[in-house]
């Protein structure tokens, strides 16, 4: 078949979305016992953490994907950093081929974790796995490897209850994609036998809210780097010379204020929006979900969601200073800053850097010197929502959750399903997810609402029934 034919298959019996149902609330103990063990497994995949935790991790996740008994191969491998002689982190792999013509499918997700920050930060600990209330705690109960159990849990209460499926089957469970996805491109190059696929499932998303799926139509892009901002060959006695020379930190503050106007819209020239229509969505619940302070009012123009999914931002994340307590009364020769702009869809994350710093080389102040190093680019995605996979997903999620589901733009990056579809031009991508507005991943108290994970994996059960044939694409 080609890839963007739809399927055919036979009429089944009705009850088999009821068959889903009990198969996954049956299976839905194993599935958070499961999770909870690959939580308490500390898999932060950013360089000076233990590199034998993401192995761990992987090790984990390959046992639970063999012990679903439906895969040819799986298979736990590292590919070469481009441009180093250094492995990237372990991430597992597995297939299986299709019969009778059916489409194969591709579960992405991810097992590594951001760090986990302070402890006082966290209400619970962040390695061990917590229910309060409907809500599991910890670092990667949410982001991502909840996605990783929605995969496995969606496959066991598939073949429970349609027996071995004719559908064609992968995995890719990545270990780094916390830490920019560096060794992405050479496993996609040095698997891509393994990993072709006709339809694409990225399971590392939101969710419009606990009762409402959504499906991700659209992620913004990322342009990060450092930026040094220098003035003077060494630090002096700011009594002696304060006036009259320049510091870095006063150049630095001042050239950083330049790339946003005085509402906080972004001041860069080059930067491009992109139109579209977003739904509604109030400063109220901006101020909820984002935890704005009394008094302190948004930024930017426009629809609040327009600011979040379809315009560029740009955030200081990091500087190098000294710290107010080992302040010294010193000019200051250099300043380090780490910025993250995200980039609307539409715009390549090459040319938003080449705007970025033609913006920050014009706008230097006192003839400061600017240094720029560690640029990561990543672009942005636009899902083709006429194919039919999109029609599939959005009727899983409907049988699923009961509920109408919502399109969306998300404010942050994937950069690698750019990749995934320049390698796989003709596969349907579809961006799901398990979490929601209060899942606070990457931030101390992360968490997964239960409820999301139940039906997260009755939806992609239910969408891998429907392409593998168990289900009438037409009913």
């Amino acid at each position: 078949m080609t890839l963007h034919d739809r399927p055919t298959r036979p009429a089944t019996p009705t009850d088999l979305i009821e068959q889903l149902r009990g198969s996954v609330r049956d299976g839905l103990p194993a599935a958070i016992a499961d999770l909870s063990t690959l939580v308490r497994i500390p898999s932060v995949s950013w360089d000076g953490f233990d590199p034998a935790h993401v192995q761990a991790s992987a090790d984990e996740v390959a046992r639970l994907v063999r012990e679903l008994g439906v895969f040819d191969e799986v298979i736990v491998d590292r590919a070469e950093i481009p441009g180093t002689a250094t492995l990237g982190q372990p991430a597992v792999l597995a297939r299986r081929e299709p019969r009778n013509g059916r489409p194969t499918v591709l579960l992405y997700a991810h097992h590594d974790v951001q760090p986990p920050g302070r402890d006082e930060d966290w209400e619970t600990s962040p390695f061990e796995p917590t229910v309060i209330g409907d809500r599991l705690y910890g670092r990667g109960a949410a982001d991502d490897k909840a996605g990783v159990i929605a995969h496995v849990a969606a496959i066991r209460a598939l073949v429970e209850s349609v027996g071995d499926p004719e559908l064609g089957l992968v995995l890719f469970i990545e270990g780094e994609e916390e830490f920019g996805s560096r060794s992405f491109t050479a496993l996609l190059d040095k698997h891509r036998a393994l990993l072709a696929a006709d339809v694409i499932v990225v399971a590392d998303s939101d969710n419009w809210d606990v009762r409402t799926p959504s499906l991700t139509v659209g992620l913004r892009g990322n342009a990060a780097f450092t930026l040094t901002v220098s003035t003077l060959g060494h630090a002096s006695h700011s009594g002696m010379f304060g006036g009259a020379a320049p510091d870095a930190m006063l150049a630095t503050v001042r050239l950083l204020s330049t790339l946003h106007d005085a509402d906080g819209s972004v001041a860069v020239e080059g930067l491009r929006a992109h139109h579209q229509d977003v739904p509604e969505y109030t400063d109220e619940r901006l101020r909820e979900e984002a935890a704005l302070l009394d008094g302190v009012t948004p930024i930017g123009r426009g629809p609040v969601l327009h600011r979040l999914w379809a315009q560029p931002s740009i955030t200081v994340t990091g500087i190098d200073a000294p710290s107010v307590q080992n302040a010294s009364n010193t000019l200051l020769p250099s300043v380090s800053v780490k910025i993250s702009a995200r980039v609307a869809p539409g715009q390549s994350a090459a040319e938003a850097f080449a705007a970025l710093r033609a913006h920050l080389e014009a706008h230097a102040p006192f003839g400061a010197r600017l240094t720029f190093g560690a640029v990561d680019l990543g672009n942005p995605f636009l899902v083709d929502t006429s194919a039919w996979a999109v029609d599939e997903a959005l009727t899983s999620m409907r049988e699923a959750w009961e509920a109408d589901p919502v399109m969306v733009g998300v404010g942050g990056s994937i950069p690698f399903i750019a990749e995934l579809m320049e390698t796989f031009p003709d596969a349907h991508v579809l961006v799901t997810g398990v979490e929601d507005p209060d899942t606070r991943a990457h931030s101390p108290n992360e968490s997964l609402h239960l409820g999301v994970l139940h039906r997260a994996i009755l939806t992609e059960a239910v969408l891998l029934a429907r392409l593998g044939g168990a289900v009438d694409l037409t009913a």
